[in-house]
């Protein structure tokens, strides 16, 4: 009768350890298995990192009040929310700026992506501030509830929030849209796949 009980116990922690967020080391890069945004813990969905061709570009993490496994369900996620991305290598930010653009483009349809120019054009003009992200620069892409959408680089706020609310779920389409970045790193960040290396998309 102890040994069941000892064996049931033993499954019972092991499950519950299991069912507990994970971190996930990528590169070097470790994602932690909870971040705090707008007062709330988020959990880490999941994480990839990007490549272009064979070239480790960065990684990239998403942080969501509760799992989701669809685009719809990230999308429709109440709360805060973070993509949170640590770069591999240098990056031009006129390059990555232009890339985000035509990554809004690629998954928005004509119509919507008129109502995106302004909030476009503020991520532009954050990062071509910058010059260059180094390998090891990090940007977070948030949505606060009441704020809009808030873009930190190395931890640091960059200007006002944009706050169209469809801004938000036009730029997580850059890499959970049906034209994504790189297939394999959508299916890592909405944690239906092990992160590895991949995908042939040439955006950013």
């Amino acid at each position: 009768m102890k040994s069941r009980i000892l064996l049931l116990a033993t499954l019972m922690a092991a499950t519950s350890a299991s069912a507990q967020p994970q971190p996930i080391e990528l590169a070097g890069v470790r994602h932690p298995p909870t971040m705090t945004v707008g007062g709330k813990d988020l959990l880490l969905n999941g994480a990839g990192i990007r490549y272009k061709f064979v070239v480790k570009v960065y990684t990239a993490g998403l942080y969501l009040g509760a799992r989701a496994s669809t685009p719809a369900a990230v999308l429709a996620s109440p709360g805060p929310r973070r993509l949170h991305v640590t770069m591999l290598r240098a990056i031009d930010a006129n390059e990555l700026g232009r890339l985000f653009t035509r990554g809004l483009q690629d998954n928005a349809p004509k119509e919507e992506f008129s109502r995106l120019i302004p909030g476009t054009l503020r991520m532009s003009e954050i990062f071509s501030a910058r010059k260059k992200l180094a390998a090891g620069d990090s940007f977070s892409v948030d949505w606060l509830p009441g704020a809009g959408t808030v873009i930190l680089v190395n931890g640091q706020p960059q200007g006002e929030p944009v706050k169209e609310p469809e801004f938000y779920n036009a730029l997580l389409r850059i890499w959970l849209g049906a034209s994504p970045a790189d297939w394999l790193l959508k299916d890592a960040l909405l944690g239906r796949a092990a992160p590895s290396p991949g995908g042939s998309g040439e955006g950013q």
